[in-house]
């Protein structure tokens, strides 16, 4: 639980500090990045294997990680700083910062899903959750087929 409410802080910090992530040379922005991407993967992977069927539904792990899930939504934007889009050790496509309305509307989209998929786990619905995380699965699958090169 510690790790739940430090991680919410930290995505809280980063959120409200953008200008200071704006700042960062590029190659710290794309470790940022590549960081904030694998946390919401690690929380990610749990609630995928419980809504196939290939682990058994914990409510209480899935409301969990779907709060982490919502608070990195609103973080991940920073880690597309301006200069960020150079560097070898990056996937993110050129069109992130060539087409940013568009690349906004999908970060928006994707957080609200990752919202709804925090309220709807807190109803305890299995078949709600499934839905909705399929939601949230798509708008994640959306900005990547986008903004992602392979």
């Amino acid at each position: 639980m510690k790790q739940v409410f430090g991680i919410a802080a930290l995505a809280a910090l980063c959120a409200t500090s953008s200008v200071a992530v704006a700042q960062q040379k590029p190659e710290n922005v794309i470790k940022f990045r590549k960081g904030a991407y694998s946390v919401m993967g690690w929380y990610m992977g749990p609630m995928g294997a419980m809504v196939k069927g290939q682990a058994p539904f914990d409510q209480k792990v899935f409301v969990r990680n779907s709060a982490v899930i919502e608070q990195m939504s609103h973080v991940v934007p920073d880690a597309f700083a301006p200069g960020s889009d150079k560097g070898a050790d990056t996937r993110a496509k050129p069109e992130i910062w060539s087409q940013p309305d568009k690349f906004k509307a999908a970060m928006e989209r994707f957080q609200g899903e990752a919202t709804k998929m925090s309220q709807v786990s807190k109803g305890g619905n299995q078949d709600q959750i499934r839905q909705q995380f399929g939601a949230l699965a798509k708008a994640c699958d959306n900005c990547h087929d986008d903004f992602r090169a392979k």
